[in-house]
């Protein structure tokens, strides 16, 4: 097993989500690096909020929570999506041309990001060209062997088949939910079978593993070595919000020390339920989690 602390970077939204209950720092890319770090890697956020009194705010929540970050200030307003809530599942409403569709190149990003053993990105904030081009050149940065997440994050209409395809050509790992699946076998014409699906993504996209998460029922992981599936505990639901985010983070972070796909999928499944009995995406850990 790797005895240094793995560093894994999220690359793309920092918003605040505004849940009924009042708002939560979140954004898929810095909730993978939030769960990532609490289990004990290295973790960078790396992001851009606005030159405002959220942005103020926003980073002292990410100090607060232990997170590291290359977040520049620009002259946009910081992000945040309101949240509605129907039986602890979210639904978004997600405000367009805010700080993080403008993330700038920066050096301390680049460097960051030739040290990664992962990088973590989706669709959302390559909805704006600006942060696309960055997303898009830090990728390239990244050392042949840092493994490359794409969790797929589809929200709204802030996807196409051109973006996805681009996409997973740049990630070794696919991280995706059944309904998302679902959208892609209409868009890429394939049959609605989950196993024929996955495995085409698996073999067309070169992809050394992809994740299937289909809520309360189960998840799966594939490889070229075979499938492994695990039933979803069933707990108490708070709220699911991060819950996605917690699975990849403690996935990654588990394949990263050593572990292997069905010890690191067993991880996966318990952090994400932990997660679910606990308000927000970013949780306090239990000292023995």
């Amino acid at each position: 097993m790797k005895t240094h602390k793995p560093l894994v970077i999220g690359i793309g939204e920092l918003l605040w989500d505004m849940l009924p209950g009042g708002k939560r720092a979140g954004g898929a890319p810095v909730n993978f690096v939030y769960h990532a770090s609490a289990l004990g890697a290295e973790g960078y956020a790396i992001s851009a909020v606005g030159k405002d009194s959220e942005g103020d705010e926003i980073i002292r929540e990410l100090e607060m929570n232990g997170i590291n970050y290359c977040i520049p200030r620009v002259a946009y307003q910081t992000g945040h999506v309101p949240v509605t809530l129907k039986d602890g599942i979210p639904t978004y409403t997600i405000t367009e041309n805010v700080a993080w569709d403008h993330i700038p190149l920066t050096k301390e990003a680049v460097e960051l990001v030739r040290k990664a053993d992962a990088i973590c990105f989706g669709t959302l904030a390559q909805r704006d060209k600006e942060s696309a081009k960055t997303i898009n050149a830090l990728i390239n940065e990244a050392p042949a062997k840092t493994l490359r997440v794409f969790d797929i994050n589809i929200r709204q209409h802030y996807y196409s088949k051109e973006l996805i395809e681009q996409s997973l050509a740049k990630a070794s790992i696919f991280k995706i939910n059944d309904e998302e699946l679902m959208l892609l076998c209409d868009l890429f014409q394939l049959p609605e079978d989950t196993h024929k699906a996955c495995h085409w993504f698996l073999d067309t996209c070169a992809l050394s593993h992809v994740i299937l998460t289909a809520g309360s029922d189960y998840s799966s992981i594939y490889t070229r070595e075979g499938v492994s599936t695990i039933s979803t505990p069933k707990v108490e639901v708070k709220d699911t919000v991060g819950a996605g985010d917690a699975f990849t983070g403690a996935f990654i972070y588990s394949l990263l020390t050593g572990k292997s796909v069905e010890e690191s999928h067993k991880q996966a499944v318990e952090t994400a339920a932990f997660v679910c009995t606990q308000s927000g995406a970013w949780p306090e850990y239990p000292s023995n989690k």
